[in-house]
């Protein structure tokens, strides 16, 4: 297998399997850096999700399509497809605009976490401009501000925790502004770090008299961290003491023990092991395994305004969740987000915190692939449970329409759409169960979720 180098005195007569390269770990690593060099091309990335579509339609069993692939080989297959099926008039519908778009300079902003991996990669990665979009990151310090910033209309879409359009959409904390969720940005990706000097403090029972930190109040952070405190029978609103802290400050605040831990976004629980004053108690993953956390949305009026442009800002964000979802990509999306720019972290805590292999603080290497995730749907379940502990907390008070709300601002038929326009996977159906901390959840009935609950306002 020399013989694309027979006179070359480094290259091995065994070679590898293609012949080319000197040996397979050679052959492995060109192939990797292709790949990774044709995922930052949205056409290609693009023409990829519709082969990848058409293949899982007509194998819905994945061994069957491996099987069938290893048989007559790749290029056999997309020949034998082409003959049957337009591939390449798919390909040009995936990428094909709905017509002018109406505003291209747009101002996004973003919280500097993993959460907003996909909103900030479809920047660098060219994702916004290949839909004609010429977008400007903000990096902004807190929640409030990034409400704010909508309210006044500084930003023209944002990053948003994804309880915040819920609750701005209803006038809590702010003059009421119907908002509406695009995507969700990611599930789990969010864990509670305690002080170094609490791990033996292992049962929540003996946390009374702490101060956790959330970053704001309409946040699954503060939503998970009361049901894991009330599941274990404190009363989060008289056993602890809840400070809303920007996600930014929360290690300083650990490390000068103004708080005892926080349930928080990443990279900041990796960040506290990496500095070493802080443990990673849990994932949330281990709450509620799946569930939302951040969103990607704007205002209704700017929806109506600009058709165009939100269909457009809805195609570069979704194609770039399907490639953070992809853990091959996990290195890359790593690298991309990192720098000052953006998250302005080590490398090597956001790579930990993405590929789900890190130091936990207490001793031990953990592998946990799906610490992090990328699904974009916003299922109305999730909507539905969000309002559900609004209501449970005291938040909302009186009778609550869960789904009418949900279902304003949740734009599912919307992702549903674009999806399928881009080859991807639709979801089916709205409202699924859930299981959190072993307690189903039924989407039909949250009043008599809520009600179920011993300790609740």
């Amino acid at each position: 297998m020399s013989i694309f180098r027979p006179y070359d005195s480094d290259h091995s007569a065994a070679g590898c399997s293609c012949g080319r390269h000197s040996d397979e770990t050679e052959h492995n690593a060109e192939q990797e850096r292709a790949l990774a060099a044709r995922a930052t091309n949205v056409e290609h990335l693009t023409n990829d999700v519709v082969e990848e579509a058409v293949l899982r339609a007509m194998f819905p069993q994945d061994h069957l399509r491996r099987h069938f692939l290893r048989a007559v080989g790749a290029n056999t297959v997309r020949a034998a497809i082409a003959s049957v099926l337009p591939l390449g008039a798919l390909q040009a519908m995936a990428q094909e605009k709905t017509g002018p778009i109406e505003k291209k300079d747009l101002k996004i902003g973003f919280i500097a976490i993993t959460c907003a991996a996909p909103l900030i990669m479809a920047d660098p990665l060219g994702f916004y401009r290949k839909q004609g979009l010429n977008v400007t990151l903000n990096k902004t310090a807190g929640w409030a501000l990034i409400r704010d910033k909508m309210v006044n209309k500084e930003h023209d879409a944002s990053h948003f925790l994804s309880p915040m359009p819920l609750a701005m959409s209803m006038g809590l904390g702010s003059n009421p502004l119907p908002m509406r969720v695009a995507t969700i940005q990611n599930i789990n990706g969010q864990a509670i770090t305690l002080h170094v000097k609490h791990k033996d403090k292992r049962d929540p029972k003996q946390w009374k008299g702490f101060k956790l930190a959330i970053p704001f109040e309409y946040s699954m952070h503060n939503y998970l961290l009361r049901y894991y405190l009330a599941e274990h029978g404190l009363d989060p609103d008289r056993d602890v003491q809840l400070r809303v802290t920007p996600p930014p400050e929360m290690v300083a605040n650990l490390r000068a023990g103004n708080i005892d831990g926080f349930l928080g976004p990443d990279p900041f629980n990796q960040r506290a092991v990496y500095d070493e004053v802080g443990f990673i108690h849990i994932l949330s993953k281990e709450i509620w395994d799946g569930h939302p956390c951040c969103a990607f949305g704007t205002s209704e009026e700017f929806i109506k305004q600009n058709p165009n442009t939100f269909a457009a800002l809805f195609r570069s964000v979704l194609t770039a969740a399907a490639m953070a979802r992809d853990p091959a990509n996990r290195a890359l999306v790593a690298k991309v987000i990192s720098p000052a720019a953006y998250l302005n972290q080590p490398e090597t805590v956001v790579q930990q915190v993405l590929s789900g292999k890190f130091a936990d603080g207490l001793g031990n290497v953990r592998n946990v692939p799906t610490r992090a995730d990328f699904d974009p749907v916003p299922w109305d379940s999730m909507g539905v449970w969000i309002l559900s502990q609004m209501k449970r907390w005291g938040y909302i008070k009186g009778d609550v329409d869960y789904k009418a709300i949900t279902e304003k601002v949740f734009l599912l038929t919307d992702a549903k759409k674009y999806m399928a326009e881009l080859g991807q996977t639709v979801p089916v159906g709205a409202y699924k169960k859930y299981k959190i901390m072993g307690k189903e959840f039924d989407p039909a009935t949250p009043d008599a979720y809520v009600n179920s609950f011993a300790i609740k306002r």
